[in-house]
């Protein structure tokens, strides 16, 4: 079976064989929505490249502790979301806006502005969410992960993720309304 054929676990389960270019494939599949979550959480682009740099070293460190059971997007998650709070323990949020995240490709200067301050403020909004609510969001939204996923990532329970992502989209649409 080809790399492209394996489904992420599979994959996973290959790298903890000894096949380093299932581990190629594993990142090409999640490198995007993994940058993209630190990134929205309203980092720092240097300090999102850090994190984001430290999970795949602990994803290639850890890859012998991986169970063929769990969801390989919950394991890579898991990681990330813990080097998350780490991060955050080690200091106080920063919400500082990443202006290469908003490109106006095509429109009219004054639509691409109007889109670029749009999503300045949905950004500036995520950022300001508190974390376990912000931290839900960007699970769902970036990661794709479920309910239940986001349950085991963050140690919450499934009714508890809903109400977090309830309160986040409800606090979002005062905000921008």
């Amino acid at each position: 079976m080809s790399l492209t054929e394996m489904d992420d676990v599979e994959l996973m389960l290959a790298y903890q064989s000894g096949r380093h270019e299932a581990f190629d494939a594993l990142y090409e599949r999640h490198k995007g929505g993994l940058y993209r979550y630190f990134l929205r959480q309203g980092m720092p682009r240097d300090s999102a490249n850090e994190l984001f740099q430290d999970v795949w070293m602990k994803l290639i460190h850890a890859r012998q502790h991986y169970q063929a059971g769990t969801s390989f997007s919950s394991y890579l998650y898991s990681i990330a979301h813990n080097r998350l709070v780490d991060y955050y323990r080690r200091q106080q949020p920063q919400t500082e806006l990443d202006p290469e995240l908003a490109d106006g490709d095509g429109l009219s200067p004054e639509s691409s502005l109007q889109q670029q301050q749009q999503l300045q403020r949905l950004q500036h909004s995520i950022a300001r969410l508190p974390e376990e609510q912000r931290s839900a969001l960007l699970l769902q939204k970036e990661a794709g992960l479920s309910l239940e996923q986001i349950a085991t990532v963050t140690g919450a329970s499934r009714e508890t993720v809903k109400s977090r992502l309830r309160y986040a989209m409800n606090r979002l649409k005062q905000v921008l309304s």
